[in-house]
């Protein structure tokens, strides 16, 4: 745990989709952040990911407006209805138009993301500069949806970050959203951490 983990180089086209949604996100500070995968190779840990997750603050039916200003950095929605859909479900499904890249941009509504987004670090991915999610952060975001990919990066973000990360507040946030979700995740993050620690 601690020291400075070594990023992995990204491959052309999720290079290319970062450095246009960058653009967009550099006019909203403290509103956005980048999530999901790019967000846990940015905080050291080796893995592969084909997408681009974002966090915004506001609600879905905010979509039409989303969509006219990411238009013009190339990125389309890439299904029919996609205002309606965003609207239904909080995600505002997006494609990279140069690059082919797909991009889920979640609307943040809940205390925790708010929080989150407001104390994102701004860091450099792929020659720019944008606000991505603490490893604290990932960690809370990863237990609740707990598949066997978020439980990977959940094991490899501890024992990269886990000097750093505050697990009372883990614990507060995964079981209040927990609850909220009918699953106790934090029972099943707890066996995680017990099985790290052997």
């Amino acid at each position: 745990m601690g020291g400075k983990p070594r990023r992995q180089p990204l491959n052309v086209g999720l290079v290319s989709s970062i450095e246009a949604i960058a653009v967009v996100l550099e006019r909203h500070r403290g509103e956005c952040m980048v999530i999901g995968g790019i967000a846990v190779i940015a905080r050291g840990v080796r893995r592969l990911t084909r997408d681009v997750d974002l966090a915004v603050t506001g609600h879905g039916g905010h979509a039409a407006r989303w969509l006219d200003e990411l238009a013009l950095a190339g990125l389309k929605a890439r299904i029919p209805d996609a205002e309606w859909f965003a609207a239904e479900t909080q995600v505002l499904l997006l494609r990279h138009q140069g690059s082919g890249v797909d991009v889920d941009l979640s609307f943040a509504s809940l205390p925790f993301e708010i929080e989150a987004i407001a104390h994102a670090p701004v860091e450099r991915i792929a020659g720019v500069s944008v606000p991505v999610a603490r490893a604290e952060d990932l960690v809370i975001y990863k237990a609740l949806a707990w598949r066997p990919q978020d439980q990977q990066d959940v094991e490899r973000l501890l024992a990269l970050h886990g000097d750093a990360i505050d697990l009372a507040r883990v614990e507060r946030h995964v079981r209040e959203l927990g609850e909220a979700l009918e699953v106790d995740r934090w029972a099943d993050l707890q066996a995680l951490i017990r099985r790290m620690r052997g």
